[in-house]
């Protein structure tokens, strides 16, 4: 019979300073939910057992079910390897976006690999950083939430050890935050970082004069502090052509030139330390390259100078999109591996060119190209042999269409893995995820049951 969801510890995430919860600190709450039997793809075993207890007893892949997202830890381990020493030799730092993952567990891998701190794109998003106990979060967007900037003003207030970076790209954004800052009282003041943008891109002022006019707005306020320069390149181009690669270069230049501007004219007489920042997933070279020489940790310009990097896609990478696209890629050195694969069995052939699988649009990604067919075997965990001549043509809601040669022994009930494109909009669909240690084991031990929060 199933048990009634236990969610008492799932409601104690709190935007707080870390404290007891039940005999838990609240940086391990986001990883205490126990798994049940409604959750997608589990085993029974999983249901109502801790995490660790279930696996303790060494789950093999083959007692899950279709369709599945495995990731291997191997594969992550190297991937965030590669990505801190590329930018340790480069002098800039790292604060991987968190939204790609909304895993906690991921982050302390990225963190205990020498990331600076950890981005998020949304006040929930930060709610789950701090409660997972990250020092340093950046926060890519304006914080214009009264309910979300009110939490975050608490957060400050009640743990000088913690550190919240958000975004500003006009000044009547900074009056709305002034506003609701001003209601709750005098507290710690909350580091800004002004967001210049581009004509035809995202956020951001779309000059250099209106991006300092929002920092003279900063500077007025007696609620916010002017602590650097933001941007997002990725916006500007979709591809690793020419003319994608000077504008994305020629939009950095302007940002580097906004950065310069602000130093000379002393707006940042109010930051212990200025953070210059760009740098999605598929430009981070370039954003290296032209704002890497900004980077002053001695101070010589006047102020301790960083310049962080945001990429989130590197840690999964991917099958597709980002394979095609990433500078590990692009720059004919060793590329990153895709650290994520989708596993779906084969339900119909009703035609002889036509094979229908169990997973569709809630189960794997399909915004940055379809599924790529990879593997074959007669059962999950069991022996594969590779798939040839095959194509996934369409996603539905519960199925992908796989195209085969009309001589194809492919039958019912034998599964495909897949490989995936755009890690962003794959972890979104799964609030667990098993991890195996190697992806070239036949059947290998699940090692590790991992937790999102979307």
């Amino acid at each position: 019979m199933l048990q009634p969801v236990d969610h008492t510890l799932h409601r104690t995430l709190r935007l707080t300073q870390p404290r007891s919860v039940k005999g838990l600190t609240v940086a391990t709450i986001v990883d205490a939910r126990r798994p049940d039997a409604l959750d997608k793809s589990l085993p029974v075993a999983a249901d109502g057992a801790t995490v660790a207890e279930f696996l303790a007893c060494r789950p093999r892949l083959s007692a899950f079910s279709t369709p599945l997202l495995v990731l291997t830890s191997s594969v992550i381990d190297a991937n965030v390897t590669r990505m801190a020493r590329w930018c340790a030799a480069r002098g800039v730092d790292l604060a991987p976006h968190g939204k790609t993952t909304m895993a906690p567990a991921i982050w302390q891998r990225q963190l205990r690999a020498g990331a600076w701190g950890i981005t998020v794109a949304t006040p929930s998003q930060l709610r789950v950083a701090v409660a997972s106990g990250v020092r340093r979060i950046q926060l890519a967007n304006a914080l214009v939430d009264p309910v979300g900037l009110t939490r975050v003003s608490a957060a400050l207030d009640a743990d000088a050890g913690l550190q919240v970076l958000s975004w500003v790209d006009s000044v009547d954004a900074v009056e709305a935050m002034t506003t609701v800052l001003a209601g709750v009282g005098p507290r710690r003041p909350l580091t800004v970082l002004v967001e210049l943008g581009a004509p035809g891109g995202r956020t951001g002022a779309r000059d250099l004069p209106t991006a300092q006019a929002v920092a003279a707005a900063v500077a007025a306020s007696p609620h916010l502090v002017l602590g650097g320069v933001s941007g997002y390149e990725g916006a500007l181009a979709h591809d690793a052509s020419p003319g994608a690669l000077h504008a994305v270069r020629g939009y950095l230049g302007d940002l580097a030139a906004l950065h310069r501007a602000l130093v000379g004219a002393g707006a940042y007489s109010g930051a212990s330390e200025v953070v210059v920042t760009a740098g999605g997933s598929a430009y981070f070279d370039n954003v290296a390259g032209v704002l890497g020489p900004l980077a002053d940790p001695a101070g010589a310009a006047g102020v301790p100078t960083r310049v962080l990097l945001r990429p989130g896609a590197y840690v999964i990478h991917d099958d597709g999109f980002y394979r095609g696209i990433s500078p590990f890629s692009r720059d004919h050195g060793e590329p990153l591996r895709s650290a994520m694969h989708a596993w779906a069995r084969v339900v119909s052939r009703p035609e002889p060119a036509l094979a229908l699988l169990d997973a569709g649009k809630r189960d794997v990604p399909f915004d940055e190209g379809l599924p790529e067919p990879q593997l074959v075997a007669d059962r999950l965990g069991g022996p594969v042999t590779r798939l040839s001549g095959a194509e996934i043509t369409a996603v539905n809601d519960q199925h992908c269409f796989l195209r085969i040669d009309p001589a194809s022994t492919l039958r019912v009930g034998q599964v495909v893995r897949l490989g995936l494109s755009h890690p962003c909009t794959a972890f979104d669909k799964w609030q667990w995820i098993p991890v195996i240690a190697d992806d070239a084991e036949t059947d290998p031990v699940v090692v590790d049951l991992l937790r999102t929060y979307f």
